[in-house]
Parts: structure tokens; C-alpha cells; sequence
């Protein structure tokens, strides 16, 4: 399970895996490829490049409360908390054919790693995922409308292309362990033997109490 940063490192391996893949060879001009905010995009966008904009996160409907990790004195944590990250994938260019072709290229980019292993995103934010974790990719469903809004609270007046994806089942882990009941934890087995005698529900015993 992941810590807190889990979201973050989902959308930096991301562009990590952009840049790994970027040859400045293959276009005419050098190219952005960074996570942003809505803030960032209205100050001002990148002339050429990709910009990967966090703009919601649901409850994973995989999973939706899976128990929490037992940790190695036997204690349990909390239930984990399984998300669902969207992102939008936004295109620019000062040409359509440099939009078009960076647009094919990070989308085929994305197509062949479509599970980010945990090298990838401990690379991203060292340490936010444990060792055997991985994180599905794939593209996502976006109404025009809901993509519309989004440009609209951009406030830019102008769209540009952009491509929705969703990394799937994200699980963040709770640092909190639930209540400790009970005795202490067993240090030995015993064994014991014994024979166990029918009961006959329609004939209890005349004291009222249960046969041995």
C-alpha cells in the first residue's frame, strides 16, 4: 500500500515515463512535459509539449475497503483507502501538425506501459510505494460537456486537444492501527483432547444447563 504521497507520485512517474520516452530529434522544437495546475495553465501554457493536470480523484470502484496491512508485531492498520486518479492530458503546439504529432506520440507512449511498477513511482517520490504495488494506466470516458467545463474554469477562452486518463485502484495506507483488544499475543499452542456428546435440543437437561 502507498503512503500519502501517492497521488502525487502517480502523476510525476507519468511525466517521468514523457521525458524517459522524449528524443528532441523527433520534433522541431523542444518540448514541456511537466504536471501543472489550473493556476499554472491560466499564467501561462507551455508553447510545445504535454502538461498532465490532476483534476479529480474518486473512490476506486474495485475496491472499496480493503482491510490494512498487518505489520510484522501483528498489528493492523486501518483500512486502506483505494482511489481512482483522473488526469487530463493536454497537447499544445504553435502548429496543428506539432499538436497532432505530439498527441500520437504521447499516447502510444503511454499505450506501452499501461501498469506503472513501483520502480516508477518510487523513482517519481522515493519510498511512497511499497516494493510488490503497481498502478493500472489506461484512457479514460470524458463527456464534451465535463471537458468543456474544464476549459471553461481554465477561463482561457480556447480549447486545446486533450485526452483523459485514469490511474486505477490506487491504495493510500493509513498510519493509524485499530484498537488493540484482548489479552497479549500468544507466545505458545496447546493441544487438548476430549470427546464431544451429542445434545438433544428437544430434551435439555432438567438443570437448565448444557451437557458437557
Amino acid at each position: 500500500m502507498a503512503d500519502t504521497r501517492a497521488i502525487m507520485a502517480v502523476g510525476e512517474a507519468i511525466a517521468n515515463l514523457l521525458r524517459a520516452a522524449y528524443d528532441p530529434a523527433d520534433f522541431p522544437t523542444p518540448l514541456d512535459l511537466t504536471t501543472t495546475t489550473t493556476e499554472q495553465i491560466r499564467n501561462g501554457a507551455p508553447n510545445a509539449g504535454v502538461t498532465l493536470l490532476i483534476y479529480r480523484v474518486t473512490p476506486s470502484g474495485t475496491h472499496r475497503s480493503p482491510v490494512g496491512r498487518t505489520d510484522t508485531n501483528g498489528r493492523r492498520f486501518r483500512t486502506q483507502l483505494p482511489v481512482d486518479v483522473h488526469i487530463l492530458m493536454t497537447v499544445w503546439g504553435t502548429e496543428p501538425t506539432l499538436q497532432h504529432a505530439i498527441a500520437g506520440w504521447a499516447m502510444r507512449t503511454l499505450e506501452d506501459t499501461p501498469l506503472l511498477p513501483s520502480a516508477a513511482l518510487n523513482a517519481a517520490v522515493g519510498g511512497s510505494f511499497r516494493a510488490e504495488e503497481a498502478v493500472e494506466l489506461g484512457l479514460a470516458e470524458l463527456s464534451n460537456e465535463d471537458m468543456f467545463r474544464i476549459w471553461e474554469v481554465l477561463n482561457l477562452n480556447i480549447y486545446q486537444l486533450s485526452i483523459p486518463y485514469v490511474a486505477r485502484t490506487v491504495r493510500i495506507e493509513s498510519v493509524e492501527y485499530l484498537s488493540e483488544r484482548g489479552g497479549p499475543p500468544v507466545q505458545e499452542r496447546r493441544q487438548d483432547i476430549g470427546v464431544l456428546e451429542p445434545v438433544d435440543a428437544f430434551n435439555p437437561p432438567a438443570d437448565g444447563g448444557q451437557r458437557p
